[in-house]
């Protein structure tokens, strides 16, 4: 009993010790930064609230510097005040420092625009209580009705109506759990939205905080209002409550990670040509798909990469010119038991006469891909000889089900030779013969595979059953019971959740830039998707938020009714499934081409949303790859944009924000992402080019460092690259530490020598002729360290220059169709001037912006440098232009790589890397001191002695030329540049030039 009662007295006063009153007067924080429209009422707000608080026993402290949203800052405050605030206005380490605030307990207070702030924030959604839609013009006079008079901020009223001036916020995203203090009375004016129920005030108990909101506040009357400053002081009393310290103990958001915590590690680099989808498997070997029909494994041991199948696919329109079908080999995933039946499923598009794509099964086995093992699962029916949306991703659920992503086989492009055309809204076009142009006959058919997401369960003999929970049960009449999502455009990519089965995809979007509300329906949207149970989800009758397109009259122009999401009807002639389809699901999140203030932080421009993987580290023995912050979060990412984004859910599965993710990694076209069984994310780059074999390919990996980082180098200057013997050369850096220690400077000089030094400069002289590749390693006083890229140093060539003059007294300006006299001058301080190494060139661009990019870079040869370099590297040695020697000549190298895909890539590969056995038996040796940039150029030279391509002729070092007249340009460039042939043991150099003329008005 003894015991009991401590216990008892201990947790009393452990509850009395954590609800501490603070000392002294209360003190809030007014917010007002705004990232949108900016309130003028909002000084007069401040001004009110600063009397009010020296009135009634409160400080304030006013700022519109999001930074100050940090732990310790707010902890100090019994309230915040979001006052007007505009759209996002604080990034996600700071959204989670206020979410901690009030879960410790703290009080907020909206103003008016608060709930026009961060729309992609579920979690401040509900705390602010909804967010703004609309307002009508000016500021009606209106009866606001009294609902509560217990609450301090309307318990002063002695009638139950308001009536008052401002401006009279619609609003959606009402949460419900607010206890509403306010309302108002659409019938005393125009322009209300929400009906018999119009909340304008409420306040509620949120997360282990207090929030109170009010829509008052537009106009600088309010804050001279008597009735609304005593509304606005109640409600500031109840966010203050009793005044208690806050318990951070009660919080459960985490802080997110530094964003330098993050690096990509490379595996292979600029081994792909289009990457599709991957594989991992349990040795942490990869697997990688490439559309054109080849399958390629990385060896986690050997560092390897070698193919070890190809299927014949069709990748190509045979007949339509210039159509790229997107098909070929789509998807790749493995078994989930796959240690012991090592089968593999691939998505891929067998050629031959039937037109379909094809889910099949292959064992693969030491490093073995057993073709004639196929199981033939699935057939998907496809359109071919037109573009485009293929889908064709994998997964397996937690139930170890089969999720299989289509497209909708349909054609974004206009119709030729047509007047009422898709002008990039949703294809509904069911006129005889024009079948590509109706989705509805595939995502909108729901009996028909394409543009769905399938649902299987594969059985030991590669046969299938159908799994209940589907769309439609088996049996349905015009259905297909495989279905368990439909009315998808692209799903290129899919996840599924390994513990709650929750599915994702991203799903790529029409084009139209504009809406059109009056006949077609919304802009293109691609979107960001989540089943938590079978759907529909609009396409091609929806988009985005459930926006609606209109039936559209393809033979006449006209527009019948748009479509209603809660009862759409497909009643195209082309469907062979119900008319009566599912209720549309919206997306989570979606975004246009333009800046969207929904989602601000996906940016704007081309967009290919997809989506990877959900995180557990208590999946993994280790923990995982990533911190525990990103428990039960999905990564999604845009293959265009080029980011990668942590989206956080509320506990039952809807969206709550969406934040960045390892933003500091450089990735190149992300086409794929996967968790391996280490926890690591890996990542498959296709690279920048389409349709093509790119030296930024790349498989990776995301590595976490938590301890120590290392410095950071922010710059590695050098006063010059080239000169004669002896060459002194000044370098600097400018380096920081994040951990504040001190940093060392170790100087590589490429020759055998290195110097190290506390200071972030040095001098050093170069006594020898030759080409020396120049570095930095900074280390900081636990031994991390960081290198500069390679600066290559020419001693004993100097760099050439080049003049250009304007001989008729042209300055600034150019008038099109006006000639223009110049003069190219070029000297070379070792050696005569070879005229057959300039270039001289005109250009045009649009903007002077774009100048500052190419200035000093244009129409470099790369095949002329290129040759400069093979005289001047040992490659002399062996290899002539058209002479074999004691390895082949450039020219039957040429010949031997003309038509293969990936051949830059390829020779650049050999000149670094060198090799044996192509041409005999004579090792070919590495050049690991050749730059990416060198390598390149002689790939160049040596491709161009037999591809057969147009080059542009060099114009003469004097003469006159003439400026178009391109009515999207207004700048008009002139440069010239000059290579030499550089000298013993040195590297050709290369001078520019440019003279830039604006269009004259």
């Amino acid at each position: 009993m003894k015991k009991l009662l401590l216990t008892i007295t201990a947790i009393i006063l452990l509850t009395v010790s954590c609800s501490k009153k603070r000392e002294g007067d209360p003190k809030i924080l007014v917010f007002s930064k705004t990232m949108g429209f900016a309130h003028k009422s909002i000084p007069d707000g401040i001004t009110a609230l600063q009397k009010m608080g020296a009135k009634n026993n409160f400080k304030v402290d006013t700022t519109t510097q999001a930074t100050l949203f940090t732990d310790e800052n707010l902890k100090q405050y019994s309230a915040i005040v979001f006052l007007s605030t505009t759209n996002n206005v604080l990034d996600h380490k700071q959204e989670a420092a206020f979410e901690r605030y009030i879960q410790a307990g703290g009080g907020f207070v909206g103003i008016h625009a608060a709930t026009d702030t961060e729309y992609d924030w579920g979690w401040y959604t509900k705390l602010v209580g909804g967010q703004f839609l609309s307002h009508p013009r000016g500021t009606p006079e209106a009866d606001f009705i009294v609902k509560d008079t217990q609450h301090p901020a309307t318990n002063f009223f002695t009638d139950s109506i308001w009536r008052r001036k401002d401006e009279m916020y619609n609003f959606k995203n009402l949460n419900p759990e607010v206890n509403v203090l306010l309302t108002i009375d659409e019938s005393t004016y125009e322009g209300g939205k929400n009906g018999d129920h119009h909340p304008m005030a409420w306040y509620h108990e949120f997360d282990g905080g207090r929030a109170f909101y009010t829509a008052g506040g537009h106009t600088s009357e309010s804050f001279k209002e008597e009735f609304f400053l005593k509304h606005l002081l109640g409600g500031i009393t109840y966010a203050i409550g009793d005044n208690l310290e806050l318990d951070y103990s009660k919080v459960t958001t985490q802080i997110p990670p530094d964003t330098d915590r993050f690096s990509k590690v490379p595996l292979a680099v600029g081994r792909f040509y289009e990457p599709t989808e991957m594989t991992i498997l349990p040795n942490n070997d990869v697997l990688i798909a490439q559309r054109r029909g080849e399958i390629l494994w990385y060896n986690a041991e050997t560092k390897a990469v070698k193919q070890v199948a190809l299927l014949d696919v069709y990748h190509k329109a045979l007949e339509a010119r210039g159509v790229n079908a997107e098909e070929g080999l789509m998807g790749l995933q493995k078994d989930p038991n796959y240690e012991e039946n090592h089968w593999v499923y691939v998505f891929y598009s067998p050629t031959g006469d039937e037109w379909v794509n094809r889910l099949s099964r292959f064992k693969f086995i030491e490093g073995e891909f057993k073709m004639e093992t196929e199981q033939v699962i699935l057939d998907v029916e496809s359109q071919r000889e037109i573009c485009c949306h293929t889908g064709g991703s994998i997964a397996f659920g937690p139930d170890n089900l089969l999720y299989l992503s289509t497209g909708d086989n349909s054609t974004p492009f206009n119709e030729k030779g047509v007047e009422y055309t898709n002008n990039g809204f949703a294809p509904l076009n069911d006129l005889p013969g024009k079948e590509q142009y109706d989705a509805r006959r595939s995502s909108g058919n729901t009996n028909d595979l394409r543009g769905k997401i399938l649902r299987i369960k594969v059985n030991e003999d590669g046969t299938y059953s159908i799994p209940k929970g589907n769309l439609f049960p088996e049996g349905t009449d015009k259905t297909r019971p495989e279905i368990y999502t439909m009315g998808h455009r692209n799903p290129y990519r899919i996840s599924v959740d390994p513990k709650k089965g929750y599915v994702y995809w991203g799903d790529v979007g029409p084009d139209a830039p504009k809406d059109n509300f009056k006949n077609r329906g919304p802009r293109g949207y691609d979107e960001l998707n989540q089943a938590r149970a079978p759907g529909n989800f609009g396409w091609p009758l929806f988009v985005g938020n459930n926006y609606a397109y209109f039936d559209y009259d393809y033979a006449t122009g006209e527009s019948g009714p748009q479509f209603d999401p809660k009862n759409p009807i497909n009643d195209s002639k082309n469907n062979t499934g119900l008319r009566e389809l599912p209720p549309a699901q919206p997306a989570y999140v979606y975004y246009p081409y333009a800046e969207t203030r929904q989602f601000p932080q996906v940016a704007q421009g081309g967009r290919n949303a997809m989506a990877g993987p959900t995180f557990y580290s208590d999946l993994y023995e280790n923990g995982g790859g990533l911190p525990t912050y990103y428990n039960g979060k999905v990564i999604v990412y845009d293959w265009i944009r080029g980011w990668m984004k942590a989206v956080t859910l509320f506990e039952d599965g809807s969206f709550n924000k969406m934040e960045p993710f390892a933003p500091e990694v450089e990735i190149n076209s992300l086409i794929d992402m996967e968790l391996g069984p280490d926890g690591r994310l890996y990542l498959l780059e296709y690279g920048k080019g389409w349709f093509t074999a790119n030296p930024d390919s790349g498989l990776s990996y995301i590595e976490f460092n938590p301890g120590n980082r290392e410095p950071v180098l922010e710059e590695f200057t050098i006063n010059t690259d080239a000169g004669a013997v002896p060459f002194t050369l000044e370098a600097n850096a400018k380096a920081y530490d994040r951990e504040e220690d001190a940093l060392t400077y170790l100087w590589k000089f490429g020759n055998g020598t290195e110097k190290e030094t506390p200071e972030a400069n040095i001098s050093y002289t170069y006594e020898n002729a030759g080409v020396y590749k120049l570095h930095l390693v900074v280390k900081d006083a636990e031994g991390k360290e960081v290198r500069s890229t390679d600066k290559t140093i020419v001693v004993g060539n100097q760099r050439p220059k080049v003049w250009i003059e304007l001989t008729d007294g042209t300055t600034e300006t150019y008038q099109p169709g006006k000639p223009i006299a110049y003069k190219v001058t070029v000297d070379d301080p070792d050696g005569e001037v070879k005229p057959e190494n300039v270039y001289v060139s005109v250009d045009y661009q649009q903007g002077m912006d774009k100048v500052d990019m190419n200035y000093g870079h244009q129409q470099v040869s790369g095949e002329v440098t290129g040759k400069a370099l093979t005289q001047s590297l040992d490659c002399k040695s062996c290899h002539k232009e058209k002479e074999s020697s004691i390895g082949p000549s450039y020219q039957d190298i040429s010949i031997k790589y003309a038509k293969q895909r990936g051949s830059t890539n390829y020779l650049m590969t050999k000149i670094i890397g060198g090799g044996s056995g192509v041409w005999g038996e004579v090792q070919m040796p590495a050049h690991p001191d050749v730059s990416q940039l060198e390598a390149r150029q002689i790939a160049s030279y040596i491709e161009s002695l037999t591809v057969d391509k147009t080059k542009k002729e060099s114009l003469p070092l004097t003469g006159k030329v003439v400026p178009e007249d391109r009515a999207k340009t207004g700048v008009f460039i002139l440069s010239a540049s000059y290579t030499d042939d550089g000298k013993e043991n040195t590297l050709p150099l290369t001078a520019t030039n440019a003279v830039v003329l604006r269009k004259k008005e």
